[in-house]
């Protein structure tokens, strides 16, 4: 599709807010018109904010926008900040003569990555989730931006990724975005080849394929012994006029995009989770194939997003580069590992 990332859905923008200083930041994702929107959490140690509602049986039917962010619970204050932003906009659901706006969110772990988080009584998260609202646009940057400022793998750096497609056989269109902070590897082994290579379309992450033989230890449990300091978030968004409960199921097919280009994925203390929200322009014909469809691109998408997140990543400037399997620090990135080998 046209760029090749979420905003290819039309009606969606995204916004990055970074700290160098602190090692992390925040992605807002901002629709045009509320959408209908779910989740499916696999992590065993979710960190979110309204994500109850969105559960089908709830009355709220639609979301103005998606926080992530990193810091971990100070990250939470991320989506007051859109909130005000919409707000001043004039967007939200209506109460009366009140507009309230719907944002939910969720926050990864990047406390341990070598920025300085010592922000005293007030974290900066609220006021960089009011800067990534203001910047949303349908052109973004890929890479150590936003929530994956500070975002980390296994062996490499992590960041935010993208992708989209659409959905043969069908006039539906899918796209993924994911912060790529995960206790696994995106990568098979030592080597530079991603687990979702045979997913990847033309060169979005260097067109090296599968390696001839995978090595075999590269399905080992990793060394590293901190596997609550992670969580990779995403979301996944489509035209398709869905309900929450079809969002829903969305949202848990997705998630299989996680498993393949992550190695290990869903660990018992991270908070690995997939939004899934519908704008509504294109109507199904079957609900059951169609849906079935949209939640095989999906999937695909989402591995797609995850091995970008690691492809287009870099060494944050000032920070110290740790050894790959170091609990804390920043680990080396693909592109200074590899690219020019």
């Amino acid at each position: 599709m046209a760029s090749n990332c979420i905003a290819d859905i039309p009606g969606l923008r995204v916004g990055h807010a970074s700290d160098l200083r602190i090692a992390s930041g925040v992605t807002a994702i901002l629709f045009d018109a509320p959408v209908t929107a779910s989740v499916d959490v696999r992590g065993g140690g979710p960190g979110t904010r309204e994500t109850d509602l969105l559960d089908p049986e709830r009355t709220v039917e639609r979301i103005d926008a998606l926080v992530l962010s990193g810091g971990s619970v100070f990250g939470l204050d991320a989506a007051a900040g859109v909130t005000a932003w919409l707000a001043e906009a004039g967007r939200g659901f209506p109460v009366g003569p009140m507009r309230v706006p719907i944002v939910p969110g969720a926050i990864l772990f990047d406390l341990l990555n070598g920025g300085d988080k010592d922000w005293g009584r007030y974290p900066p998260y609220r006021e960089l989730g009011f800067l990534a609202a203001a910047a949303a646009s349908e052109e973004f940057a890929l890479g150590s931006v936003g929530a994956g400022t500070g975002a980390r793998t296994g062996r490499l750096k992590g960041g935010i990724g993208s992708a989209s497609a659409a959905v043969p056989g069908t006039g539906f269109s899918v796209g993924g975005l994911a912060a790529v902070n995960a206790f696994g590897s995106a990568t098979i082994g030592d080597g530079p080849h991603f687990w979702a290579a045979p997913f990847e379309l033309g060169d979005e992450f260097g067109e090296l394929g599968s390696p001839a033989r995978v090595p075999a230890d590269a399905l080992a449990f990793p060394a590293r012994t901190l596997p609550g300091a992670a969580t990779t978030l995403a979301v996944v968004a489509t035209d398709a006029a869905l309900t929450k409960a079809q969002c829903r199921r969305l949202a848990v097919a997705a998630q299989d995009g996680l498993a393949r280009a992550l190695v290990p994925a869903h660990t018992p203390l991270d908070g690995d989770l997939v939004f899934a929200v519908a704008t509504g322009a294109v109507p199904l014909t079957d609900p059951v194939a169609d849906l079935a469809r949209l939640g095989d691109a999906a999937a695909r998408v989402l591995a797609r997003s995850v091995a970008r997140g690691v492809y287009c990543a870099t060494t944050l400037p000032g920070h110290a580069v740790a050894e790959p399997l170091s609990v804390t620090g920043l680990p080396p990135a693909w592109c200074e590992v590899f690219r020019e080998s």
